[in-house]
């Protein structure tokens, strides 16, 4: 997002074709599509004519989402028709719509005309496909990172961040980061202070902090067995305790050698890594819900110093708990 980019729009709309499939996720295409109206809405509202005309395009009609939802597409557009941007959502269907041979090789021809080239979530697989990630780094939603390495060993996969651009190829994480996606589209575009304005509409936050690896520890923690669940109940009511190795293995009757692998294998986490984890996701509900100086947060949720939990904060969040709650609170 250059500092140097133009604060009013072009001429001409420029035109923005998000691509659909079966069993596409809702929000994926709702998402980005909101926040390019809101900024046509954004300039209206001062004036201006609308910088964005935006096409929902698919290779077949009557592309029903994964919500149930039915949606009215237009047919692919033939070469030669302009087009500034191209956005390839996500969702369940998108590795049926990936193997489609001649959609793939459309996403490739069409990404070649475009000046930017997105995908929100899962959509990355799509963009793997076409052989626009190759060479390049990318994010996708982190429960699928794994997978998208696997199948594209060329694409240097950062699980964390809310988006990545490698030149004019932009990826997103899960879901909601497609709104984050576009809001820095619309930023590139017209400005920060336009794109604030759309952020502030929409009850968004224009820059997230941290990564989406902040969302996943915690989730992971709660889909692993039911033993580890109890176990996680447990620490979560004792966070100011002792909660080294040898308690914790004692806590599930277990021995210390065979807790620390069954847990890594099951959660994809250290024991000690989880808690850490526990601790800052307690840590971030008293910074935001309460008014308790950061020493005490820090004590209360076992970090024992507060330069102890600002560092757990920056491994977690990427910012300090001063800051998080500066933001958030």
């Amino acid at each position: 997002m250059s500092p140097k980019t133009p604060p009013i729009p072009p001429n001409a709309p420029r035109r923005v074709e998000i691509l659909a499939f079966p069993a596409v996720q809702l929000l994926d295409v709702a998402g980005p599509l909101q926040v390019f109206t809101a900024a046509n809405e954004q300039l209206a509202a001062r004036g201006a004519p609308g910088a964005y005309d935006v096409h929902l395009v698919a290779a077949s009609t009557g592309i029903v989402a994964t919500a149930g939802l039915r949606f009215a597409t237009e047919a692919l557009p033939p070469a030669g028709t302009g087009v500034d941007t191209l956005v390839v959502a996500g969702g369940q269907g998108v590795l049926r719509a990936a193997a489609d041979a001649g959609l793939a090789e459309w996403v490739r021809d069409r990404s070649a005309q475009a000046r930017r080239t997105a995908s929100v979530c899962t959509g990355a697989f799509m963009l793997g496909s076409a052989g626009l990630l190759d060479g390049r780094r990318a994010v996708t939603h982190w429960e699928y990172c794994g997978e998208l390495q696997r199948r594209f060993p060329l694409v240097a996969v950062d699980p964390d961040p809310i988006f990545v651009r490698d030149g004019p190829i932009w990826t997103s994480a899960g879901v909601t980061a497609g709104i984050d996606l576009a809001l820095a589209l619309v930023e590139e575009d017209l400005g920060r202070s336009l794109a604030l304005a759309v952020a502030r509409h929409l009850v968004v936050f224009l820059k997230r902090s941290g990564g989406q690896t902040q969302f996943s520890a915690v989730l992971t923690l709660q889909a692993s067995d039911e033993r580890f669940a109890e176990l996680h109940a447990w620490i979560e009511d004792h966070l100011a305790d002792d909660l080294s190795l040898a308690r914790l293995a004692a806590q599930v009757g277990m021995s210390e050698r065979s807790f620390g692998r069954r847990y890594r294998e099951h959660t994809g986490l250290t024991p000690s890594r989880a808690v850490e984890r526990l601790r800052v996701e307690a840590a971030r509900q008293l910074l935001v819900d309460t008014q308790l100086p950061v020493k005490r947060v820090a004590a209360r949720c076992g970090f024992g110093s507060e330069e102890t939990m600002r560092r757990a904060f920056v491994r977690a969040q990427s910012v300090g708990p001063k800051e998080f709650r500066d933001r958030f609170a």
